[in-house]
């Protein structure tokens, strides 16, 4: 008896291992695809890619090079300011619309009727855009000798990893997007978010102090806030403050996404 109590056992270990790698290979297979699809939509792949360090590059080394290389603190700026425009696209651009169409085409209707996990979908969008925002930062950071910007390699490393952490409350809003707009009106509604938020959230142009306030509404002032202070930089708020805000827009805005594509689709 002990002896077949031992071989079942063996049995049912070696099942539970095999169903673990089955799970974790469903869960690559969706996020190999979902970042293929992204890097085969140029529309979508190249300004997110490119047009962060091409515009740092123009201001922070064409237009503003010869102020900048006398100021530490203004080559900084520019490098986070810019470094924080990458990280809205991916998450915003990314969820907004893809999920929007795949709403519309009844992807995710198809998705439900396959024996794939639940979670596979939304957890492969947030690789996807985690990894753009790695790509971004890769670039960036390859840049800021041309924009005068002199930091230690553990300081880059650190504002990347917080830049690549900060792609999830912008997820957040891009999947709140897409799970109530069409494919066709998604792209607008992102935009409206999205212009807006970079002119006023005060990282690339400070605000006048009249309409200062302004910027305490946007999560990109507070992961620009939070990488500024952990790269020597001045802030308004502490570290929590920054983190607080940003894990809060990302929970707040993912269930109540998530709770809309269980009930409606």
């Amino acid at each position: 008896m002990n002896s077949s109590y031992m071989e079942a056992g063996g049995d049912l270990a070696s099942g539970t291992a095999m169903s673990n790698s089955r799970l974790l290979r469903a869960y690559l297979t969706e996020a190999k695809f979902d970042l293929v699809r992204a890097l085969r939509a140029p529309g979508f792949s190249v300004p997110i890619l490119l047009l962060p360090v091409a515009l740092y590059l123009l201001f922070g080394a064409v237009f503003f090079g010869d102020a900048l290389r006398g100021d530490p603190k203004g080559a900084l700026f520019t490098f986070t300011g810019f470094a924080v425009m990458g990280v809205m696209g991916p998450g915003m651009f990314g969820f907004g619309i893809f999920v929007a169409t795949d709403r519309e085409q009844g992807l995710l209707t198809l998705k439900r009727a396959l024996p794939m996990p639940p979670a596979a979908y939304l957890l492969s969008k947030v690789l996807m855009a985690m990894l753009f925002v790695a790509i971004v930062m890769v670039t960036m950071i390859a840049a800021a000798p041309l924009g005068h910007l002199r930091l230690t390699a553990g300081q880059f490393l650190s504002a990347a990893v917080i830049n690549i952490l900060g792609a999830l409350p912008f997820s957040a809003i891009g999947l709140f997007i897409g799970t109530r707009a069409s494919g066709k009106a998604a792209p607008a509604f992102v935009n409206l978010l999205y212009l807006p938020m970079i002119y006023l959230s005060g990282f690339l142009i400070p605000l006048p102090k009249s309409i200062q306030w302004i910027e305490f509404a946007s999560p990109a002032f507070y992961l620009h806030q939070l990488v500024l202070r952990v790269e020597g930089g001045s802030s308004h708020d502490s570290a929590i403050t920054n983190v607080a805000v940003l894990l809060g827009v990302t929970l707040l805005l993912g269930l109540l996404a998530i709770r809309r594509l269980a009930r409606v689709g």
